[in-house]
């Protein structure tokens, strides 16, 4: 009989070693993902993306870069598809290869509406930045802040329009 994944009791711990990830070296807290990990299919979404989060999460964007795609490939879905999609395009450009986080997240902003927009268009800014599009990197940074501002939305949304108009 196949071993049975107890899904809430693994998620569980996943999030308790994330909540500790600030109180360990680099080296145990990637034993513990991998450990954790490795209770899941070598092939699973999940636990690739997981590995990919935690070598990333310590600096080791080479070694984040392969599980992120393989994770994307063997089909990751919900919230932690949109995560991988932003983290991998950080990851990209880190690496120096902000063109393709910039192919990335432009098709990620095509995608359904969620709480992670904000953050799609962040890490887009970044790379806009990375490849000398400040401009358009400026417009996009200042119109998703003024959906989040006490007041001046509309304003700030009309200039964050000009600056791409200007272009």
């Amino acid at each position: 009989m196949a071993n049975v994944i107890d899904w809430n009791g693994w998620e569980r711990r996943l999030a308790e070693l994330w909540a500790a990830f600030d109180t360990v070296d680099s080296e145990t807290f990637i034993a513990r993902i991998e450990a954790l990990a490795a209770e899941l299919p070598a092939d699973h979404a999940i636990g690739l993306f997981e590995r990919a989060s935690a070598q990333d999460s310590t600096g080791h964007e080479t070694q984040a870069e392969p599980p992120y795609r393989q994770a994307l490939q063997n089909g990751l879905t919900g919230i932690r598809r949109r995560r991988a999609a932003i983290q991998l395009a950080s990851t990209l450009r880190n690496l120096g290869r902000a063109d393709e986080g910039i192919a990335l997240l432009s098709a990620e902003q095509a995608q359904h509406s969620d709480e992670l927009d904000d953050a799609v268009a962040a890490f887009l800014a970044l790379c806009l930045v990375d490849v000398g599009r400040a401009q358009e990197a400026a417009a996009l940074a200042l119109g998703s802040l003024s959906r989040h501002l006490p007041r001046y939305n509309r304003s700030l949304k009309r200039y964050a329009e000009a600056l791409l108009a200007d272009q």
